[in-house]
């Protein structure tokens, strides 16, 4: 076959069109996952999607393609004799891709050492309280908001928060609440995160500085993230219109507050975004995987330990309202997790995913290939962190945009 130059060459056989351009990569992961499994739910699984997402991948890439690569029926899933020959192929592909991706990131490893220099203040395993709140708003400082949002100041049933918009936000208010351990972060530091959400979810964004411990533990800043969302609902802001997001321990005290809604018989927000979660505050996954001396990996492992004597100052650690995990979760909204592959916290997210579609709820995780927890913070200059923002805004209009046909059916 004379594929170099098009030409029909007396008894050469006519060459067959190029591949189309719209092949994508997901298209193939999902046939070769599909093939592997030969169960599209299982596929489906391994991949954190949908089935039906699934199957217009499948199809997509069939039409693409030109035939069919798989024989469905109602119990069984087989490959094509086409589906035979593309399969050994597409694995190669897919492999080469990887271990280039993975070439580009060892030589590119600058941005991973950069990270480290961020997280290395939280080394100390016995930081002073002042020294480690300073350094955590240092970091924060180093990135300022997208250009394209105004921050101003408002009371929020009480408590000091920031409100960051767009020019001109969509209806969806994001009611973030920042990392920090409990024992550190602000709003103003939060500014450059919560703006990039803002910017990609178009959205106006509410950053409630709830206050910390140990001066203020628990129930402190639940009852101040609590007061935020009815001052929401009280300005006029639908519940359908809400989002709630939340960083690192931002995340659990996202968790809390949807459980204190729903014990005060408030209206659930429309969905929610958790940031690389922190759900357990003993961070016994955290000893178990990574220790200190990797400083890439852990964002400051002796910060976190400090969590359960400082925010819980005695309370019992085994009730559901600060232990997602021991929670009856039914009811609650549509939860987006991301976490990195190299997040401190994996097993967190994991563990939250199963646990909440156990009771019912629509939850997905994303991960991303990235060696470091909360690698959100660094979406100016981190290619994966700004790719998720990007998806976390995508899921919050779509999630939003649904509750209000709900709303109005």
């Amino acid at each position: 076959m004379n594929v170099q130059t098009g030409e029909n060459t007396a008894g050469s056989p006519t060459p067959l069109p190029k591949a189309p351009d719209a092949i994508e990569l997901r298209h193939l992961r999902a046939f070769v996952t599909v093939a592997e499994e030969l169960n599209f739910g299982r596929a489906a699984t391994r991949l954190y999607v949908s089935q039906p997402a699934l199957s217009r991948q499948i199809r997509g890439l069939e039409r693409l393609v030109g035939c069919d690569l798989l024989r469905r029926t109602t119990h069984r899933v087989e490959l094509t004799l086409a589906g035979e020959a593309l399969l050994d192929r597409a694995r190669r592909i897919l492999d080469d891709v990887d271990e280039a991706v993975s070439a580009t990131r060892a030589v590119g490893g600058e941005l991973l050492a950069r990270i480290a220099q961020y997280w290395e203040p939280f080394g100390d395993p016995d930081p002073e309280l002042g020294v480690l709140r300073t350094a955590y708003e240092d970091l924060h400082a180093q990135f300022p908001p997208p250009p394209e949002v105004t921050v101003r100041p408002a009371n929020a049933g009480g408590v000091p928060s920031l409100l960051v918009r767009t020019e001109q936000p969509n209806d969806t208010t994001v009611l973030y609440l920042h990392g920090g351990g409990y024992i550190a972060g602000s709003a103003f530091g939060y500014r450059s995160l919560a703006g990039a959400l803002t910017v990609a979810a178009n959205s106006s964004t509410l950053i409630p500085d709830y206050r910390l411990a140990p001066e203020h533990p628990f129930p402190a800043a639940v009852d101040d993230a609590v007061s935020a969302y009815r001052w929401l609902l009280d300005t006029g802001v639908e519940a359908e219109n809400i989002t709630l997001a939340g960083d690192s321990v931002g995340a659990h005290l996202t968790i809390s507050v949807l459980l204190r809604l729903r014990e005060e018989q408030l209206p659930q927000p429309a969905s929610v975004v958790l940031l690389c979660p922190g759900i357990d505050l003993h961070c016994g996954t955290l000893d178990a995987q990574l220790p200190d001396a990797q400083p890439g990996k852990v964002s400051g492992a002796h910060f976190h330990r400090r969590i359960v004597p400082d925010y819980l100052a005695g309370h019992r650690d085994d009730d559901p309202i600060v232990a997602p995990l021991l929670a009856d979760l039914t009811g609650l909204p549509p939860l987006l997790i991301q976490a990195s592959t190299g997040d401190s916290h994996l097993t967190d997210a994991h563990q939250l995913l199963d646990h909440a579609q156990a009771h019912g709820v629509r939850a997905r995780l994303e991960l991303y290939p990235v060696e470091t927890h909360n690698f959100h913070l660094f979406w100016s200059f981190l290619p994966e962190a700004a790719d998720a923002l990007e998806q976390a805004g995508k899921f919050i209009r779509e999630q939003a945009g649904r509750a209000r046909v709900r709303s109005s059916a």
